[in-house]
């Protein structure tokens, strides 16, 4: 039976979650821990760290992973405006590009950043959308891969050994914490276990080739040892909120958010919006695991008192379940499918312990109350 945390929207269902006996998800009581935090310390630490490792030459002080999204924007503005470092953006390029996010990238180049843009052989990336989007109902494997070995790869390349990555998600959204130190400091196996969740040398088929991976492997361990490389999370130093991001972001460049007021699948208009195929992704999402867009996004605000449990579940229930329609033709084309082989696909990922087919469709079977 899933159960829902009694202060977020969080269900039981989420990997990795954790409940205490009053039922309330550790997410949440990480949220509460940083009322605690001496963060005027935290700082400190910080500042220690672009200190000790300020490469000794070349133009860059760090390497920031950046999507042109609300959160990685504020870590780029932040770092070079409020503490006059030099960070090089590195950027995954999306599956199916956005509109969205190509002006608001452009909007803050203009301030006088320099990016990199990683964007993979595109015969290969479709193939692996595809086939990752049949067997594991996820389309973004890959691209969650080269997110992570990028900006890795350009700290090798440049000889940048800082790089600040946004926030740790087990320790966020709730899941599996191993140590404050994994909340600070992070680890090549939690990527594969936690995020991309496969090593891509196990990708190679008639298609795709040993030299097709290099976009998505990670440099050699001695590599990044040699260069003393730190890869560092943002949110460790400094109070996390998605939605005081974007606060801080719209205030400083001219940042475009969702037509239409909201996003497929959610309330919000500001997250999440630099690729057509999320809109899948998170639906996905919904259907693996019976949450969807909603009810992250309701359960992260309410994490931050930024919205109340009663009006986020009002949210939940309008949107959560929603179709993504917005891009859908588009998510069709990229993937090669026709409507119905990419409903039976769906369909083949619904997790049969969480939804029941009815009269009226599939329902889930603990829905929010």
């Amino acid at each position: 039976m899933i159960k829902y945390c009694s202060k977020c929207l969080t269900p039981s269902s989420r990997p990795r979650i954790v409940f205490d006996e009053a039922g309330i998800c550790n997410a949440c009581h990480n949220a509460e821990r940083k009322k605690e935090i001496d963060w005027d310390a935290r700082k400190k630490e910080f500042l220690d760290y672009v200190e000790r490792f300020r490469p000794e030459s070349g133009p860059y002080d760090c390497i920031v992973p950046w999507s042109g999204g609300k959160d990685s924007t504020a870590i780029a503005l932040k770092l070079k405006f409020e503490f006059g470092l030099n960070p090089l953006l590195v950027t995954a390029s999306p599956l199916i590009p956005n509109e969205i996010a190509e002006h608001n990238r452009e909007e803050l180049l203009k301030l006088g950043f320099d990016q990199v843009m990683v964007r993979p052989n595109q015969k290969v990336a479709r193939h692996l959308a595809k086939r990752f989007f049949i067997e594991r109902g996820n389309p973004k494997v890959h691209w969650e891969a080269t997110k992570e070995a990028a900006p890795l790869q350009a700290a090798v390349r440049y000889k940048i050994p800082l790089v600040f990555y946004a926030e740790h998600g087990e320790s966020e959204y709730g899941g599996r914490v191993t140590n404050e130190e994994a909340m600070k400091i992070k680890d090549f196996t939690e990527v594969i276990e936690h995020i991309v969740g496969d090593d891509a040398w196990n990708w190679m088929d008639e298609t795709v080739e040993e030299k097709d991976l290099a976009p998505y492997l990670y440099p050699e361990q001695h590599e990044i040892d040699a260069l003393g490389i730190k890869a560092l999370y943002f949110a460790y130093f400094f109070k996390w909120s998605m939605y005081e991001n974007y606060e801080y972001v719209k205030e400083h460049i001219d940042f475009m958010t969702a037509p239409g007021g909201r996003t497929d699948g959610t309330f919000t208009n500001f997250d999440s919006l630099d690729d057509k195929i999320d809109t899948l992704y998170y639906y996905m999402q919904y259907i693996k695991f019976g949450f969807g867009r909603a009810v992250r996004d309701g359960s992260r605000m309410v994490q931050n008192n930024h919205l109340s449990r009663e009006k986020a579940l009002e949210f939940a229930k309008l949107y959560d379940d929603e179709f993504p329609h917005t891009y859908y033709r588009e998510q069709l084309e990229y993937l090669n499918l026709s409507d119905e082989e990419c409903r039976k696909i769906i369909d083949l990922h619904r997790n049969s312990e969480i939804f029941t087919e009815t009269d009226k469709g599939w329902q889930l079977i603990h829905p929010l109350v």
